[in-house]
């Protein structure tokens, strides 16, 4: 009979707007569980459309930190039912929507050192452990005002970018807990620890609050995103002198391992006594560590767009825009995660499908193929949505590179150019981005690995190739990215235990299985027209932001901020 030890599995959790996600790793990546909680299919007593209460104020967006609490539960009764072997896990660690908020009551600590293994999560937290009963989560576009206020006293909203990665956004965190302080002040008194949606779900495995990953620090508009620290001044406008002490330990690195599991874990669902919760981070970085190295970019192309480029350290930082964001990276120590979101995604590209290719891909496809790189010299730029970057712009805009002063009339380019020119629209919008965003010492783009429906799309995956001249690679594991990046963060909590404090995730990953595989490459007479449209480019956008401005003050209204969209 063999006595050697079983090896270890690795639980990373996804606590997302709609669900909460599980996913078991072994020692080599490979996936030996997966189960979800859908809130709205599962758990319909909280009222949720989506996992999203809208109301009852303009704009508002919560989540019922009960039904969070209460999936939970009902994911872990899951997991055994299953025949999940919770004895082998030898560390913890997740994801959690970002910019979403927790508000922990002053008798949270006490509930939560002292759990009952013979009692349900649910039935020991709520409603005692917290002084604010629906989380504001990224959805909310309710605090115009707050983020007015805080740029207002930071010096604007370039300030404000250059110290914490962004200008201040709705849905950002310090916003929220500014409007939570005006609009709800005996809850805000009534609070003694504010978490963020990962931070919490680690509370829960620990035992007692967990302080905050520096990645999702970063979409709180409160930590200085070089220098990992929050910022008294800052702290204070969004919530007075007190909030220090509601946040209280400074935001963490990724790797550390913040404790062992509480005995409730051990005796209620099996777990070891001796495995490691390590910090959970935001979904976003969750899912550059599941799929990306440093040096690489991802790129969702789902119904909307959302980039991020990996930026090693460097001597010279990057900067910060109005138009992006800077995230701390969750395990290298100095590294950043440039992040773009625009509205105008999948719908965008499948509008000009149906009104111009009659609805075909493959028809859309061939006019792609059919039309010159540049389309001779003109660029289009569709926003049949109130765009973000560049921010609320709507409606389609056509240029003459030789004289963008004065743009082009629709009905002058041909049916068949469309299909090709909204796609270099959006990726040329990234990528004069990315070279506004690195540093002058950093590396070009080593890699673009895509996500997303329209990765399965070989026309659109080449034009991506030479737009952005580099290899393009399609994602093999992009389903559920955020908690398998969550599992690894786990797992590297526990192999720097292994192998010492210093050891590199890199240097853990470096013998992984390959998790994209290469569908196109840059051809570089084609990648050469597309820098010569670079500066182009930025100057017809200009012209748009510009004149959109001017119109919306002509018709006396109101040049309102970004919206709240992930």
């Amino acid at each position: 009979m063999s006595s050697e030890k079983p090896s270890p599995l690795f639980l990373g959790l996804d606590l997302s707007t709609q669900q909460l996600k599980a996913v078991i790793i072994t020692e080599d990546t490979s996936v030996v569980h997966e189960s979800a909680v859908n809130f709205t299919k599962d758990l319909p007593q909280y009222g949720t459309a989506n996992g999203v209460i809208v109301g009852p104020g303009p704009g508002e967006a919560t989540s019922p930190v009960a039904m969070w609490v209460h999936a939970l539960d009902l994911l872990m009764e899951r997991a055994q039912a299953s025949g999940v072997d919770t004895s082998r896990v030898a560390a913890i660690s997740g994801a959690g929507q970002q910019h979403g908020s927790v508000y922990w009551s002053s008798s949270a600590e006490k509930l939560l050192t002292t759990l009952n293994p013979e009692k349900s999560l649910l039935d020991q937290l709520v409603p005692g452990a917290f002084s604010v009963p629906n989380s504001p989560i990224w959805q909310d576009s309710s605090t115009t005002r707050e983020c007015e206020e805080l740029e207002v006293a930071v010096g604007g909203p370039q300030a404000l970018a250059d110290i914490t990665g962004s200008r201040s956004y709705e849905r950002f965190t310090g916003p929220q807990i500014k409007k939570i302080r005006r609009a709800h002040p005996i809850q805000y008194e009534n609070t003694a620890r504010i978490s963020l949606v990962s931070s919490f779900v680690a509370s829960l495995f620990l035992g007692r609050i967990a302080p905050i990953d520096v990645s999702d620090a970063s979409g709180m508009n409160l930590m200085n995103v070089h220098l990992h620290k929050w910022v008294d001044s800052i702290l204070e406008v969004a919530g007075g002198k007190e909030l220090r002490g509601k946040l209280k330990e400074e935001p963490v690195e990724g790797g550390i391992a913040l404790g062992e599991v509480h005995p409730y874990w051990t005796r209620r669902w099996g777990f070891p006594p001796e495995c490691l919760i390590a910090p959970f981070a935001g979904d976003n970085p969750a899912s550059v560590i599941a799929l990306s190295a440093p040096g690489d970019a991802i790129m969702s192309l789902g119904t909307s767009t959302t980039f991020l480029l990996s930026i090693p350290p460097s001597a010279k930082p990057p900067k910060g825009f109005t138009s992006s964001h800077l995230l701390s990276h969750p395990t290298k120590e100095g590294a950043l995660i440039a992040m773009l979101c625009y509205k105008n995604g999948a719908l965008a590209r499948e509008k000009i499908r149906d009104e111009y290719a009659q609805s075909s891909w493959d028809k859309y496809n061939e006019f792609v193929e059919a039309s010159p790189p540049g389309n001779n010299k003109t660029l289009s730029f569709y926003f049949p949505l109130p765009e973000i970057i560049p921010p609320n712009v709507q409606g389609v805009f056509f240029y003459d590179i030789s004289d963008p002063s004065s743009p082009v009339p629709k009905d002058i380019i041909p049916d068949s150019a469309h299909p090709r020119a909204i796609l270099e629209s959006q990726f040329l919008s990234i990528k004069v981005r990315i070279q506004d965003i690195l540093p002058e010492d950093a590396r070009p783009l080593h890699r673009l690995i895509v996500t997303g429906g329209s990765s399965a799309n070989q026309t659109i995956l080449q034009l991506a190739a030479d737009v952005f001249g580099t290899k393009v690679y399609a994602a093999t594991s992009g389903k559920e990215a955020a908690a398998i990046g969550g599992a690894q963060l786990a797992r590297y909590t526990w192999w720097k235990g292994r192998n010492g404090s210093n050891g590199l995730f890199e240097e853990m990953v470096s013998g992984d299985p390959e998790k994209a595989r290469l569908v196109a490459g840059p051809r570089s007479e084609v990648v050469n027209v597309y820098e010569g449209l670079v500066e182009p480019y930025k100057r017809c956008e200009a012209l748009i932001l510009q004149n959109w401005v001017s119109h919306q003050v002509t018709l006396g209204g109101s040049y309102t901020r970004y919206p709240a969209i992930e």
